[in-house]
């Protein structure tokens, strides 16, 4: 009796260490990128935290470190977590876009975000300067990712505060150079929702044998 207990326990003791040492397996960095950039989705709603700024500080420097066209690093970028400043842009955006005052949810013309990140190109950009763009972002939206940071890639506010001469003075505080102009706008936040993911059409993949 004695040694058929002794066996079972450690037949136990085998199968316990045997778990833990599965449960206690590191992911590799291959999953750890791809788990992250399939988990990143377009956060509308947030917390009114701002981000710190130690985690905008590392989500830029991952930014500014994209591939750019011959290294000519033609961007520039601006981030502002300044409520006040958030506030007054976004009263003159809802006296030009009166429907989006009925909507409860509504906190400020950035998809509510308490951070925003301004990234700016050379006037008229051309091709690739435009990819630069989106590639610096791509960056900065997975490093957030990466931290428990929501983002949201924002084109409507890009045109209203190009286009609109009530917002010339906030283009001005943003104090890009003078031959640069505003491309991409892109909202941060720690996420007060959890979207789900939408579905991609794979179909439109195809591997060229």
């Amino acid at each position: 009796m004695k040694k058929q207990l002794f066996f079972l326990m450690a037949i136990a003791s085998v199968m316990i260490t045997s778990c833990q040492s599965k449960t206690n397996e590191q992911p590799t960095t291959e999953q750890v990128v791809v788990d992250n950039i399939m988990a990143r989705r377009s956060v509308r709603q947030y917390k009114q935290e701002p981000v710190k700024r130690e985690q905008m500080e590392t989500i830029v420097k991952c930014g500014i470190n994209a591939p750019n066209a011959m290294n000519k690093q033609a961007w520039e970028v601006r981030v502002l977590d300044n409520k006040a400043d958030i506030d007054s842009i976004s009263k003159i955006y809802l006296a030009a876009n009166p429907r989006y005052a009925a909507e409860s949810t509504f906190r400020n013309m950035f998809r509510n975000a308490p951070t925003v990140a301004f990234l700016a190109a050379p006037a008229n950009p051309n091709f690739m300067e435009v990819i630069n763009i989106g590639l610096m972002a791509e960056n900065m939206m997975l490093a957030a990712q990466s931290m428990g940071i929501g983002t949201c890639c924002l084109g409507g506010p890009v045109y209203f505060l190009n286009d609109n001469p009530d917002a010339k003075f906030f283009i001005n505080k943003l104090n890009f150079s003078a031959d640069y102009q505003l491309v991409l706008v892109l909202a941060f936040g720690y996420p007060d929702e959890n979207p789900g993911a939408k579905p991609r059409d794979e179909s439109k993949v195809i591997f060229i044998d």
